[in-house]
């Protein structure tokens, strides 16, 4: 009997494992208030951080947690490297003031070095210490993950200036993309390098959604080609949930394994367009039904979208995006049991 990690990477490599898995992205927006704690409380105590996420394992043994013990603090490792003012609440991940809005300004600036800047150090020294203690117990960090190319640009500058000098200065976009991209695989190199045994990368980026085509393959698909062709046979999952079919047969050729999407788009027309060469992740929608569903609601939705994706394999059963806030945790579990249920019928 395969485990829910060894199903998970079997139908990332286009397999058809049974049951069909159920991986979910969690992060600070959703575990502070699942588990009752201050926000703030979530990144400062390194203990209470563990004990929330070993409690994941123990209450939903058939999920995988992508990326896993993600040491993070909301959008703000990669910004703060570059000087970003973030702001840190109670009550919901931090908020990010852009720095400078002139594309001149970050055409010229350097990538920045995960193991000095901003709260990147920080980040690696809390997977080195959270490894050791989980190793020791026989488990491990499995995955790393960082924002894409466009929405660190995005917290740099701003998003409207970034999408104006996609148009109207292709050529500096360039320079600041080359700069944002070489952080980016840096950053995830040192992450890895904390991990005894690092098995994937998750790389998020919702910006690339709102370019048109055009745009996308001349100034963004280089970039996003270069960090996933960085990390050649660990499994590469890119999470981008703007809507963006548009972009669905020019994304599944910049060598990522596992495609997280809009739950805006539907499963069929996403797995026909990308062919059998990506797998796929979603697609039941993480606000309407999610969280303001009923777990009838879940498997309602979660079995359409395992009608339309799973046959012939490479799908993973999950939210189309991340568990948003206040997901009751019987919606998680509805969705867990709508997969075996799935597998159950059709045998």
């Amino acid at each position: 009997m395969r485990t829910p990690w060894e199903r998970f990477k079997l139908a990332a490599r286009l397999g058809e494992p049974d049951p069909v898995p159920v991986a979910l992205i969690v992060d600070s927006p959703w575990l502070p208030g699942y588990a009752g704690i201050d926000t703030r409380d979530y990144y400062l105590l390194p203990d209470q951080w563990l004990a929330i996420n070993l409690g994941l394992l123990a209450r939903f043994p058939e999920a995988v947690w992508i990326p896993g013990f993600w040491v993070e603090y909301g959008m703000a490792a990669e910004p703060s490297a570059f000087g970003a003012k973030v702001h840190f609440y109670a009550d919901q991940p931090p908020s990010i003031e852009p720095v400078v809005a002139g594309l001149d300004f970050w055409a010229g600036v350097k990538a920045a070095d995960p193991h000095r800047d901003g709260l990147m150090p920080l980040v690696l020294r809390l997977y080195e210490v959270m490894e050791a203690r989980l190793r020791a117990e026989g488990l491990g960090i499995r995955m790393v993950a960082a924002r894409g190319p466009l929405t660190v640009a995005s917290w740099l500058m701003g998003l409207t200036p970034l999408l104006f000098g996609i148009v109207d200065s292709p050529g500096l976009i360039t320079d600041v993309l080359e700069m944002t991209t070489t952080t980016i695989i840096r950053w995830l190199e040192a992450q890895l390098d904390t991990l005894g045994e690092p098995e994937g990368i998750l790389l998020l980026d919702d910006i690339v959604g709102m370019v048109s085509k055009r745009h996308y393959e001349a100034l963004i698909h280089p970039h996003l080609r270069r960090i996933f062709d960085a990390f050649e046979g660990l499994i590469r999952i890119y999470h981008n949930d703007t809507p963006c079919l548009h972009l669905a047969e020019s994304l599944a050729e910049a060598n990522f394994d596992l495609f997280n999407f809009s739950h805006e788009v539907d499963v069929a027309e996403v797995k026909a367009r990308m062919g059998h060469r990506v797998a796929l992740m979603g697609n039941v929608p993480p606000l309407d039904v999610g969280v303001r569903g009923t777990p009838a609601d879940v498997n309602h939705r979660a079995a359409d979208c395992l009608d339309k994706g799973a046959p012939g394999g490479g799908m993973i059963l999950s939210f189309g995006g991340g568990v948003s806030p206040g997901t009751p945790p019987e919606n998680v579990e509805a969705l867990i049991e709508a997969a075996g249920r799935w597998t159950r019928a059709r045998r």
